[in-house]
C-alpha cells in the first residue's frame, strides 16, 4: 500500500511509468519589443517569410510522419498549416515589421499572442481552443527565428516523466518517445491533442492534475499509473514494489498480446472476424499477414503536402502503389474529405460558423467538379493493379450517391476515350457518418456495393456533442443506446442484402467496444495498425453468443 504524497487526475492514456520528474516551461518571447533602423524593412520582412517558409517545412514533414502511424492524429499539422498562412494574421505582422519597425521575432510574438489571447476570451469552447494551435504556430516560429533547431522535448540522455501546465500538439508530435515514460499536464482532458497523441505512442498520460508543475519539482522521483489516473510523489520501497508490479503485469499483457498479432482474429468458437487497417499515405510499413484488407485509405495527404492541388498522375502514382503494396488484400479509397478541421492552405475555402455541417467532404467535390474528377480518374487508373474500391465520405441522402456515381460514371467514360485501363466492375461504397443516411441504411444498401461506419462523426452528429470539446465530452458516447440501436439497425440491413458493412472508427480499434461490436453484427473492423494485437486478444477470449448477449443488454 503506497503512503507517500498522492495526486490524482484524468487518466487518458494507459501504462505504468516511474521516473524523474522533468518541469517543462515553454521558452516564449517575454522580454520588451525590439525595433530596427529605418531601411531595413524588406530584409527583415524576407527574415519572416523564410522563417514562415521553413515552419511550412517542418509542418509537412510533422504530417507526413504522423500520417504513417495514425493518419486520423495528422489533420492538428494541417490546422497549423492554415493558421501560419492565415492572411489577417500575415498582413498584421506585415504591418509591425514594416511600418513600425519590430523586429521579426517581437512581431511574431505581439501579433500571435494577440489573436490567442482574442479568442481563448470568446465564449465558445471549440474556438477557444483554437487559441492553442496559434500558440503552437507562434512558438515554431520564435524557436527557428532564434536559430533553435529542435524543441527541447526532442532529445533527452535518461527516462523522465514530463510535467507542464499543458502541451502542444507539436509538443508531443516532436518528443523523446524513447526516455519520456509518461506526461502529467495540469489541463487537458481524454480528447485533447495531448490524450489522442499519448495514446497513439503508447505513453502514459495523466491530465488535468491541479497545479502539478508547482507540487513536483524538477528530478522528483514520480510513480503513475495511467490506468487509475494516480501520481505517487518520491514513492518508498513498498510503493516502487507496487508499481513495479502492475508494470510488469501490464507489460506482460502487451507481450501476450502480440502473440495474436500475425494471426486471424479467431474467437473462441471459431468464427473469425476479418481485420482491417487504416492508412494515410503510401508510406504505410504493414506486415500483410497483419490484416486482412485496407479498410480506410485517406486521400488528404497528398492534398496537404504540397503548395498546389496534386495532379492525377502524381494521385495515381500514389494509389498505385498502395494497391501493390497490399498484395492483393483489398484497398478501400476515400476520396477527398477536406473541410470541418482540415484545410488546405492554398485553396480558398468558405467561412462558416460550423464547418463540420457545411461544405465538406462530398459536398466540396460536387462544388469542384474538376478537382473530384482528377482524383476519380486517378483512383479508377489504379484499380487496374489490383482490387481497389471507392467510397465516398459524408454522404447524407440516396440523391448524394447517384450523384457520386454519376461522376464515377462520367470519369469512366473519360478513361475509356484515353483507352486507359481500369477496373470496369469497381466496387463503390459510402461512409456511414450522418444519422439521415444511417436511417435510411435498407435503401442506401441497394445502392451501393459496401459500406463502412465511421463511428467518431456518427456519434458526434448523433449526439451533438463535439468529441474535442472538453465542455460537452460527457456527451459524446459512442456506446450510448441510441447509437448502438442505429449500429444494430445498419449492420442488419446492409446484411439481409448480402453487403459488406465494416466499422473504421475509434471504437474498432478500442478493444472493450470492438467486441460490443461484433454483437451487434460487425464481421469486418478497421483500426490504426496499432490497435491490432490488443483487439484480436480481445476476441479470442470469447465467443460470438457471448459477445451477442453483452451487446443485447447494452440495448
Amino acid at each position: 500500500m503506497c503512503m507517500e504524497e498522492r495526486l490524482q487526475g484524468n487518466p487518458v492514456s494507459e501504462g505504468i511509468a516511474y521516473a524523474k520528474s522533468y518541469i517543462y516551461i515553454p521558452g516564449t518571447l517575454t522580454k520588451a519589443p525590439e525595433f530596427f533602423p529605418k531601411g531595413q524593412e524588406e530584409e527583415k520582412y524576407r527574415e519572416f517569410r523564410e522563417s514562415c517558409e521553413k515552419a511550412d517545412s517542418e509542418l509537412v514533414t510533422l504530417y507526413n510522419g504522423m500520417c504513417k502511424e495514425d493518419p486520423d492524429k495528422a489533420k492538428i499539422f494541417s490546422a497549423h498549416r492554415e493558421l501560419l498562412q492565415d492572411e489577417e494574421i500575415l498582413d498584421e505582422i506585415r504591418e509591425t515589421i514594416c511600418e513600425e519597425n519590430m523586429n521579426p521575432d517581437s512581431a511574431v510574438s505581439k501579433v500571435y499572442t494577440e489573436f490567442a489571447e482574442l479568442l481563448a476570451g470568446v465564449e465558445d469552447p471549440l474556438i477557444a481552443e483554437r487559441a492553442a494551435d496559434l500558440r503552437d504556430v507562434r512558438d515554431r516560429l520564435l524557436r527557428i527565428l532564434s536559430g533553435q533547431e529542435t524543441s527541447k522535448l526532442s532529445s533527452f540522455s535518461e527516462d523522465v516523466i514530463l510535467v507542464a501546465h499543458d502541451l502542444l500538439p507539436s509538443d508531443t508530435a516532436t518528443m523523446d518517445r524513447k526516455h519520456i515514460k509518461g506526461i502529467l499536464t495540469e489541463v487537458g482532458g481524454v480528447n485533447s491533442h495531448s490524450a489522442i497523441l499519448a495514446r497513439s505512442y503508447g505513453i502514459p498520460a495523466i491530465l488535468g492534475v491541479p497545479n502539478v508543475t508547482e507540487k513536483i519539482p524538477t528530478d522528483t522521483m514520480l510513480a503513475m499509473d495511467g490506468l487509475t489516473g494516480e501520481i505517487f510523489v518520491t514513492p518508498g520501497e513498498e510503493c516502487i514494489c507496487d508499481i513495479r508490479e502492475k508494470q510488469t503485469s501490464f507489460f506482460r499483457k502487451k507481450e501476450a498480446e502480440k502473440n495474436f498479432l500475425n494471426k486471424p482474429a479467431i474467437m473462441k468458437d471459431g468464427t473469425e472476424i476479418k481485420i482491417g487497417i487504416n492508412i494515410g499515405s503510401q508510406e504505410f510499413d504493414v506486415p500483410t499477414d497483419r490484416y486482412d484488407f485496407i479498410g480506410l485509405f485517406r486521400t488528404e495527404f497528398l492534398y496537404m503536402e504540397g503548395k498546389e492541388l496534386p495532379g492525377e498522375e502524381t494521385q495515381f502514382e500514389a494509389y498505385r502503389q498502395v494497391v501493390q503494396k497490399a498484395k492483393g488484400h483489398p484497398v478501400t479509397l476515400r476520396t477527398l474529405d477536406i473541410g470541418g478541421d482540415k484545410t488546405l492552405p492554398y485553396m480558398e475555402l468558405p467561412k462558416e460558423d460550423n464547418p463540420f455541417l457545411g461544405k465538406r467532404a462530398i459536398r466540396l467535390c460536387f462544388a469542384e467538379k474538376e478537382l473530384f474528377l482528377t482524383q476519380l480518374r486517378a483512383a479508377l487508373r489504379a484499380s487496374a493493379y489490383g482490387p481497389l474500391q471507392i467510397m465516398f465520405p459524408m454522404v447524407g441522402s440516396l440523391e448524394d450517391i447517384r450523384k457520386a456515381k454519376e461522376y464515377l460514371n462520367l470519369a469512366k467514360e473519360q478513361l475509356k476515350e484515353r483507352k486507359q485501363q481500369f477496373d470496369e466492375q469497381i466496387r463503390i461504397g459510402i461512409m456511414i457518418e450522418i444519422p439521415e443516411i444511417a436511417l435510411i441504411a435498407d435503401l442506401a444498401a441497394e445502392e451501393v456495393d459496401f459500406a463502412s461506419i465511421g463511428s467518431n462523426d456518427l456519434t458526434q452528429y448523433l449526439s451533438a456533442a463535439d468529441r474535442m470539446n472538453p465542455e460537452v465530452a460527457a456527451y459524446y458516447r459512442s456506446d450510448s443506446t441510441a447509437m448502438l440501436r442505429l449500429l444494430r439497425f445498419v449492420f442488419q440491413e446492409f446484411s439481409k442484402r448480402g453487403k459488406e458493412i465494416s466499422v473504421c472508427g475509434e471504437m474498432a480499434g478500442n478493444p472493450e467496444t470492438a467486441q460490443l461490436l461484433v454483437g451487434l453484427g460487425a464481421r469486418k473492423l478497421s483500426m490504426s495498425s496499432g490497435n491490432i494485437a490488443g483487439v484480436k486478444a480481445k476476441l479470442a477470449e470469447c465467443t460470438l453468443q457471448e459477445l451477442t448477449t453483452l451487446a443485447e443488454k447494452k440495448l
